[in-house]
């Protein structure tokens, strides 16, 4: 399940697809637009740090197209490497640590009232802990040779969902907006991460069973 719908889902990747397309036939390297992303939300934790709440929502949705661009690139093009998906998915995680690291630095440096400023922290904390065991759950278990996609708050939720307001709206009053964001995707990485254990866990009970039929059913 994802909060965003399918159709608005599709309608979005038609429009990248002639810049997929371009990037294909004009041999970027995916790796180059994953180093690129990465270097885009490292700013994105910059601007949120120092304040500046609207650049940091810009910048953190640019950083969800190349997020969206080099693993399409990289399919598309066939330049899937094993490399490639190790570096991508190491890369996400430093994106995410300094995204929420910034916000962390902005929430202890007077971003919110002094008496918020710890519960902002701890929140921000769980945002980040939660944001990387969800991504750490999907990564296990496709070594396992298991799917693991399901939850409410993947990437693109966490992007769009802290993108899209603090563009519009900054951080908020006395930075509250901002941390009701935060506090949001902290309640829901942590939902996801329960999401993922229980599938992971029904598809491995199913599997089992399934083993336990077939040596029950020999002669």
């Amino acid at each position: 399940m994802s909060l965003i719908p399918p159709p608005l889902r599709r309608a979005f990747e038609g429009i990248l697809e002639p810049l997929i397309q371009a990037l294909i036939k004009a041999g970027v390297s995916p790796n180059l637009l994953t180093t690129m992303g990465t270097g885009v939300l490292l700013g994105s934790g910059c601007a949120f740090a120092v304040g500046a709440a609207n650049w940091g929502g810009a910048l953190l949705l640019v950083s969800g197209i190349f997020d969206m661009l080099d693993g399409r690139v990289a399919r598309g093009g066939e330049g899937t490497t094993r490399f490639g998906a190790f570096y991508d998915s190491t890369l996400d995680r430093v994106g995410d640590a300094a995204l929420f690291g910034g916000i962390l630095l902005y929430f202890n440096t007077g971003g919110v009232a002094e008496r918020w400023a710890t519960p902002a922290v701890v929140i921000t904390l769980v945002a980040l802990s939660a944001a990387l065991i969800v991504s750490y759950a999907r990564a296990r278990a496709e070594g396992l040779d298991l799917d693991c996609t399901v939850g409410i708050s993947q990437r693109a939720e966490r992007i769009l969902g802290l993108g899209i307001p603090t563009v519009f709206f900054g951080a908020g009053p006395n930075g509250f907006l901002l941390l009701a964001l935060v506090g949001i995707l902290a309640i829901t990485s942590v939902i996801t991460i329960g999401q993922r254990i229980a599938h992971v866990y029904r598809i491995t009970r199913a599997k089992s069973r399934a083993t336990q039929s077939r040596w029950a059913a020999q002669p």
